[in-house]
């Protein structure tokens, strides 16, 4: 090989381990890539519970305080669980420097929406195409220090979920506030094929097994 070939393949690998850095460390980067197999788009709850357990970001919507009341959508990380043990539940790790917090101090209804699109499995089919599913959870997003249901157990569990899929988090600045809040699903809209959304309560949500959902 000559050295010029050398010195390039060199500088290939080096930009490649600086973005595999940037994601949060060699092994959170090759952890993160492993993907759970599709459901069935028969399978309603299934689906909804891949959607949640396979993504690490979506769109949070809130009343909003400084538009006067008009809902605001805002890109917020999540995680339902560690790697590989999926609760269902959905956690944020936020800042009060964010408006979003602020706004669910006043009001903590809110939407959650999520794409199948960034797990890479809608291929180049468009995100409104119905084939690539999409999920809107509607509910209220608590702050869990002060609510009186969270135990030290589940922050405990809120805490292993968010810094396992988003491990840079751990280093944040404490003095911005950040607090761990929970996800009380209310209802549910999902669409992963023709004929409109699929029927699911929250109780089929929950019960779905995650064992359904195959390993790759």
């Amino acid at each position: 090989m000559s050295m010029n070939w050398m010195v390039l393949l060199l500088c290939l690998v080096l930009v490649l381990v600086q973005g595999l850095e940037r994601r949060g460390g060699l092994v959170a980067a090759v952890t993160l890539r492993t993907r759970e197999r599709r459901p069935d788009p028969s399978d309603g709850a299934g689906m909804a519970r891949w959607l949640v357990s396979q993504n690490d970001w979506g769109v949070l919507s809130t009343i909003s305080i400084h538009l006067g009341g008009s809902p605001w959508g805002n890109i917020a990380s999540f995680s339902d669980g560690e790697l590989g043990n999926s609760t269902g539940t959905p956690f944020f790790y936020l800042s009060k420097l964010d408006p979003t917090p602020n706004d669910l101090e006043r009001d903590p209804r809110c939407s959650f929406s999520l794409s199948e699109a960034p797990i890479g499995t809608c291929g180049s089919t468009d995100v409104e195409n119905p084939t690539c599913a999409r999920l809107t959870l509607t509910g209220k997003l608590m702050i869990m220090q002060v609510i009186q249901v969270t135990s030290a157990d589940e922050l405990d569990l809120a805490a292993q979920a968010m810094f396992s899929k988003h491990p840079e988090m751990q280093g944040w600045p404490k003095g911005h506030k950040f607090r761990f809040y929970k996800f009380i699903i209310l209802d549910i809209f999902l669409i992963d094929y023709y004929g409109g959304a699929v029927p699911l309560t929250v109780d089929e949500y929950y019960k779905s097994s995650k064992q359904t959902l195959h390993t790759l």
